[in-house]
Parts: C-alpha cells; sequence; structure tokens
C-alpha cells in the first residue's frame, strides 16, 4: 500500500463521500492527507468474512459485490456497491470483523482511512457519525429490500426488480432507451435472487421475446419497455 501523494485525487474521492459533505476546505485536507490508495483488479478479493475491518473503504473507480456463502456453498451477493459507496463504517465506531466477503467486480481503486486515523476526525467532526448511521440506515433498507424479494416474488417478479434495481449503478440512457451494462455474469445475477441460471435465461429469454427487453452479448441488457417492466415487478 502507498500513501497517495496527488492532493488533487484524494481530494476527488473524499468529495465523493456524503459522510463528509459537511466539512470545508481546510478540514476536507486533514481527511485527504490521511488517505491512503490501493488498486485492485477484476475479479481479485478485497476482504474475506472474519477479516479484522480496521479501516474505512471508499470506492474511487470501479464496483464491488459484497456476498456471502450459504449452507450449500452457494454465493450470495448482498450488495453491489459503486463509486462513493464505503464499507467498513459501522465497525469503525466498534472494532469487528467482517460478516461477508469482497471482490472487485471490475478493475478498482480504493481509498482508505485506518480506524486510529477516522477516531481523530470524529474527535473533531462528530456530526461524522450519524452521517455514517445514515448510510447504514440505507443499507439495511437494500438489505430488507432483497429478504422480501427472495421471500415473497414469483421468478418473474424478483427478475423484473433485479433489472430495475440496477439502473442506479449500470444504467445509461440512449436513444430512450435504458441500457444495463451489467458486471455480472448470469450465473451471479441468479444467485443474486435466489434461482438457478438456467432458469434465469429461459426468463430473460422470454421477456425479450415479449419485447421488454433486448439482450446484447452476455452482460448487455437493454429495457425496451420500461413500464411493461414494472408492471412485472
Amino acid at each position: 500500500m502507498e500513501k497517495n501523494c496527488d492532493y488533487c485525487t484524494g481530494k476527488y474521492c473524499s468529495n465523493k463521500v456524503s459522510i463528509f459533505s459537511m466539512l470545508k476546505d481546510v478540514e476536507l485536507k486533514d481527511v485527504v492527507d490521511l488517505v491512503i490508495t490501493k488498486k485492485y483488479k477484476k475479479g481479485e478479493i478485497i476482504f474475506l468474512q472474519g477479516d479484522v475491518s480496521d479501516k474505512l473503504y471508499i470506492i474511487n473507480t470501479g464496483k464491488i459485490k459484497i456476498f456471502k456463502y450459504t449452507k450449500e456453498s452457494k454465493e450470495q451477493i448482498v450488495y453491489l456497491l459503486s463509486e462513493g459507496d464505503v464499507i467498513g463504517d459501522l465497525n469503525l465506531l466498534k472494532k469487528g470483523s467482517f460478516e461477508f466477503n469482497a471482490e472487485a467486480l471490475e478493475d478498482v481503486i480504493l481509498c482508505t482511512i485506518s480506524k486510529q486515523d477516522f477516531d481523530g476526525i470524529l474527535r473533531k467532526n462528530p456530526d461524522i457519525a450519524l452521517r455514517m448511521l445514515e448510510n447504514v440506515h440505507d443499507r439495511v433498507v437494500s438489505l430488507e429490500k432483497l429478504v422480501q424479494t427472495l421471500s415473497t416474488k414469483d421468478i418473474e417478479a424478483r427478475i423484473a426488480s433485479m433489472l430495475i434495481n440496477f439502473i442506479g449503478d449500470f444504467g445509461c440512457e440512449c436513444n430512450g432507451e435504458m441500457e444495463l451494462n451489467i458486471p455480472l455474469n448470469r450465473e451471479e445475477m441468479a444467485n443474486f435472487i435466489g434461482i438457478t441460471r438456467e432458469t434465469l435465461s429461459r426468463k430473460l429469454t422470454g421477456l425479450q421475446e415479449l419485447g421488454i427487453i433486448d439482450l446484447v452479448l452476455n452482460k448487455k441488457i437493454v429495457i425496451k419497455d420500461m413500464k411493461r417492466l414494472k408492471d412485472r415487478a
């Protein structure tokens, strides 16, 4: 790990994070001076369940999947995180270990701040702790929605909900249609909503035949009829 000597890069990273949004420029510079950056290649593990959580991780560029393994040793994706999201925030309030694994879905640059350094930031700026709790609340709500989707919705509704939820992280509007460039393969997408890859492929093909989506290569999906997709969610 190397110290980030580029102030502009560090400031860019810190500015993306809502918990630092109330800081003045002088205070933000103090944060930036503590930032350390590290690059991860696509597919590289960032940390594993059980590893000590003693840093705040800020995603500068790229996307990360947070996942656990079921009793059947199947991967269950819990969150998908992208630029500006943070990991390890709750454990900075009380030291602990990760309850999940993290893997880079594409090349990623992470900014990190150690717990010791972050404790100093909190002492000077206690309002940051409230912002951290807001972030944790949003994540819990997202997890509750996933649990509700897995437990109450039929398969087609799960798929429709997943595609709609992907818009925030992977969507790009083009010529009146929403294009999803998804860095997950079909197996990962299926695991995300608790179905088999074969079932997912069959249902996606069915949506394509109905003119609701268009499958382009392996990881690009074009939503052609948003209303009909939402009706199925």
